[in-house]
């Protein structure tokens, strides 16, 4: 099994899981021009999709979903809820899930599990082939034993690391806004993601990933050194999903 990303942060977000035939992508947050041009990137088509995945309705995640969808017939996974608050509900193929049971997609068993974000019906997932578990975690305000359970054990990890905290309470974002990002329904700060990977069972793990960061209010530098302390690793051993320049293929062996 491997993962890689096209892109992560609040301009868009698509992150691939391979396994045997199996290619999925979990969001389109891109038009379907640039979808197809760093699809091309990592040496993918849209034609090589088995299915689309949707964690919830915000545009950096589904903006490039219905006509990526539809261009290339592809089937698209969300629950009822993210379904109901799509401006664009013309999907070729739709199939729903909820955040408690598992679905299997060719190779892959995929966990969604749900995360509290101001959206209608948000999930994340975990995915499996059998022999190694990857979690991605983005878009949620705090950790949850829910989170906690559904996350503890895995091979690999891809988790949001939004928000420096000092960064964002003295950034340019307005008092509202700053109260929606850091609030419970908002994005985990670098501590938070730290206090979270704390609490897991991380001693299977072979890559870790930094994803969504604010250009605004946080730096890599920063995320890697929050997880690096959770971890008492070396910072440089931690990835980053970078907003324009995504993540290359990660192998989980």
């Amino acid at each position: 099994m491997r993962f890689a990303s096209l892109g992560s942060g609040s301009r868009g977000n698509a992150t691939l899981v391979e396994s045997g035939a199996t290619l999925v992508m979990v969001d389109c947050g891109f038009s379907c021009r640039e979808t197809e041009r760093r699809l091309g990137r990592l040496g993918r088509t849209p034609d090589q999709l088995s299915a689309l995945l949707v964690t919830h309705e915000h545009g950096d995640h589904v903006r490039g979903v219905p006509l990526l969808a539809r261009k290339y017939g592809l089937p698209v996974w969300l629950t009822r809820g993210t379904h109901g608050m799509l401006r664009d509900t013309d999907l070729p193929v739709v199939q729903y899930f909820d955040g408690h049971s598992s679905v299997e997609i060719g190779d892959l068993c995929i966990s969604p599990f749900t995360v509290p974000h101001d959206a209608r019906e948000p999930c994340q997932f975990v995915f499996e082939n059998g022999m190694r578990r990857f979690g991605l975690l983005t878009d949620t305000g705090r950790m949850t034993p829910h989170i906690i359970e559904s996350l503890d054990g895995c091979d690999a990890l891809l988790l949001e690391c939004n928000h420096d905290a000092d960064m964002l309470a003295g950034g340019p974002y307005s008092a509202a806004l700053k109260r929606r990002v850091g609030g419970p329904l908002g994005h985990l700060s670098n501590g938070q993601a730290r206090a979270l990977l704390e609490a897991l069972d991380c001693s299977s793990l072979q890559h870790l990933v930094a994803a969504h960061l604010s250009d605004k209010n946080n730096r890599p530098a920063l995320a890697r050194t929050a997880l690096g302390a959770a971890l008492d690793c070396a910072e440089d051993w931690i990835g980053v999903a970078d907003q324009d320049a995504g993540l290359d293929w990660r192998s989980i062996t």
